[in-house]
């Protein structure tokens, strides 16, 4: 689960998902603002991650009671700790990004399933970061919310590939 082809097409979904996102989002100052924070993700390095995250935090503390910064800072948090497990950083990242996701569960105008996929990919994340321990701990949650974000919204991209890549990772495990 924690090989580097797993990060790699975890890290290929989450750009192609951001770029997706970008498009999108050009119309207002927040959304610039975002996509001008994301775009710095062209060279996908720790360091970018660490920069573009405490800048979506403080567009967050801008737009408080907006759920894209939130959204995209709890995906940034995820997508930085499952590349880097082990990172220094990681363990104050899963926080926050669990932190963004709760704030998130909280507002009406979030969408429920993004919150499940997010929800997921934390799971997930801590599956990844520790197989044998945290292998049959998180699971059926990792299993859970991708299936309720799936049943909420069929569509959702962020959430089949996830998915996808989680019994890709599983299957894997088992092979070995």
């Amino acid at each position: 689960m924690t090989s580097q082809t797993f990060k790699h097409h975890v890290l290929t979904i989450v750009m192609f998902f951001m770029a997706s996102v970008n498009i999108h989002a050009q119309e207002t100052s927040m959304d610039m603002l975002i996509g001008q924070s994301l775009s710095k993700l062209q060279q996908p390095t720790p360091e970018a991650y660490l920069n573009c995250i405490a800048e979506l935090k403080r567009i967050d503390a801008m737009f408080p009671d907006s759920v894209q910064p939130k959204y995209q800072t709890a995906l940034q948090c995820l997508v930085f700790s499952v590349t880097n497990p082990h990172a220094a950083q990681t363990e104050n990242l899963l926080a926050e990004a669990e932190q963004a996701i709760t704030r998130m569960e909280e507002m009406t105008l979030s969408d429920p399933s993004d919150v499940c996929t997010l929800r997921g990919f934390l799971y997930m994340v801590r599956i990844v970061q520790d197989p044998a321990r945290n292998g049959q701990r998180y699971y059926i949650d990792v299993m859970q919310n991708f299936e309720k974000a799936l049943k909420l919204n069929p569509n959702n991209q962020l959430a089949q590939q996830l998915q996808q890549k989680f019994f890709e990772g599983m299957e894997q495990n088992r092979k070995k």
